[in-house]
C-alpha cells in the first residue's frame, strides 16, 4: 500500500521558528545571559508590549491558555457554587478551567454558519437557567478560528444581568471588531501562547489582558501563590508563570505578528478563490477581520474530502471532531441550553482545517488551491 508522502503540513511551527532564526537566537540568548529566568525584565517587557498592542492598560503572563482563563475566573471572584456559561464547540480548556476554578459549566449551542456562542440561546439560558444549577455569574464567549464571536450582543445581554464577560482569545490574537482588536472589549481576556497558535511560544504560555490595574495586581498575586509581598501568600495562589525564556521570544514574535496575520487573510483570500462558488468557504463575521487562526470549511463527506486531499500531498485537522459536552469526561454530567448543542454536534461531524500558517509557501498553497479546485 503506497502511503501518500504530504508535502503541505496543515501546521508547521517549526517553520515559524527558522523564518525568525537570528532574532529569536539573539532573544534566547540576551535571557540566558541574563542569570534571571522567572518573572524578570523580559517577562515584564512582553507584558507591557502585549497590552500596548491588545490596547489595554496590564498584561499579565502566565504558564499556559488554560491557566490564564482559571485565573481571570478566580480574580473576578468567580468560584464554587457559581455556574459559568460558554460554548461545547472549543478546545476542552474552556471547560476545563471552569471546573479548575471550582464553578459550574454551562454549555451554549453554536451558530453554525460563524461557530462561535449563539446570543439567542445565551439569551435564553440567562433568562431560564437550567434547574439546579448554581447562578450563572460569568460568561467565557471563545473567538474561535479567528473570527470574533458577537461580543455586542453578548456584552448587552451580560450588562441587563449584571454579569462579567471574559474573552477567550486563543484562536483570535490580532482579530478585530471594527477598529478594536478583541482582548480589549472586556473586563479581562485570555490567551493561549501554544506553539501554533497565531502569536506562539517555543514551548507552553499564556497571557490575560485588561484596562483593570486593580485586577491586574490580583492576577499578579494569584499567579505566583498569591503573594504580593515574597514568600507571603495574601490570598490562596497557584504556580502559573511564563519563562524568561519564552517571554524573549514572544517579544520577537510579536513584532512580527501583524503581517504575518495579513499574510494568513492572503492565502484565506486564495482558498476562497479555489472554492469558487462550491459555497464551502467559510462565512465572516460583518463589521469584523478574520485572521485564520484556522481556515476551517464544512463538507458533508468530510473523510472522502480528506482522503482525496491527502493523496494530492495535502494535510487536514479536525477542530474540533468531539464537542466537549460528547466527550467522555463530560458527558451526561455538563448542563446545556435547550437545544443541547444540536448545532454543534453537527459541526463537529462535517468541519475541516485547510494548511494554514504564515509560512506556507506560494507554491504550496497553489498546490492546495488546485485540489480544491479539481
Amino acid at each position: 500500500m503506497n502511503v501518500p508522502i504530504i508535502t503541505v503540513p496543515q501546521a508547521n511551527p517549526g517553520a515559524g521558528y527558522l523564518a525568525l532564526k537570528p532574532e529569536i537566537d539573539a532573544a534566547v540568548a540576551r535571557a540566558l545571559a541574563s542569570g534571571w529566568y522567572i518573572l524578570g525584565a523580559e517577562g515584564r517587557a512582553f507584558e507591557a508590549e502585549f497590552a500596548a498592542w491588545t490596547g489595554t492598560t496590564c498584561a499579565v503572563g502566565c504558564a499556559n491558555g488554560t491557566d490564564a482563563l482559571a485565573l481571570a475566573l478566580r480574580g473576578l471572584g468567580i468560584g464554587p457554587g457559581q455556574a459559568v456559561a460558554t460554548v461545547s464547540h472549543t478546545a476542552v480548556a474552556t471547560v476545563a478551567a471552569i471546573e479548575m476554578a471550582g464553578a459550574t459549566p454551562v454549555l451554549i449551542d453554536i451558530d453554525p454558519l460563524h461557530y462561535t456562542m449563539d446570543p439567542g440561546e445565551l439569551m435564553a439560558v440567562l433568562a431560564h437557567p437550567p434547574k439546579g444549577l448554581p447562578r450563572i455569574s460569568a460568561i467565557i464567549v471563545v473567538h474561535l478560528y479567528g473570527q470574533p464571536a458577537d461580543l455586542e450582543s453578548i456584552q448587552a445581554m451580560a450588562a441587563h444581568f449584571g454579569i462579567p464577560v471574559i474573552e477567550d482569545c486563543s484562536q483570535a490574537h490580532g482579530a478585530m471588531i471594527g477598529e478594536r482588536r478583541v482582548g480589549g472589549l472586556t473586563e479581562v481576556s485570555c490567551f493561549s501562547l501554544y506553539p501554533t497558535k497565531n502569536l506562539g511560544a517555543l514551548g507552553d504560555g499564556g497571557v490575560l489582558a485588561t484596562h483593570d490595574a486593580a485586577l491586574a495586581d490580583r492576577l499578579g498575586a494569584l499567579r505566583q501563590y498569591g503573594w504580593k509581598t515574597h514568600y507571603i501568600s495574601d490570598f490562596v495562589g497557584v504556580n502559573s508563570r511564563l519563562d524568561e525564556i519564552q517571554a524573549a521570544i514572544l517579544r520577537v514574535k510579536l513584532s512580527h505578528l501583524d503581517a504575518q496575520n495579513a499574510r494568513r487573510r492572503a492565502i484565506a483570500a486564495r482558498y476562497d478563490a479555489a472554492l469558487g462558488e462550491s459555497g464551502l468557504a467559510p462565512a465572516r463575521r460583518e463589521g469584523t477581520t478574520h485572521v485564520f487562526h484556522q481556515y476551517v470549511l464544512r463538507h458533508p463527506e468530510r473523510d472522502a474530502f480528506q482522503a482525496r486531499l491527502r493523496a494530492s500531498g495535502i494535510a487536514t485537522g479536525i477542530h474540533y471532531p468531539v464537542p466537549v459536552h460528547l466527550q467522555p469526561a463530560y458527558r451526561g454530567r455538563v448542563a446545556m441550553g435547550p437545544s443541547s448543542c444540536g448545532a454543534t454536534a453537527l459541526a463537529a461531524g462535517e468541519v475541516v482545517s485547510l494548511p494554514m500558517y504564515p509560512q506556507l509557501e506560494d507554491a504550496q498553497v497553489e498546490q492546495v488551491c488546485a485540489a480544491l479546485a479539481d
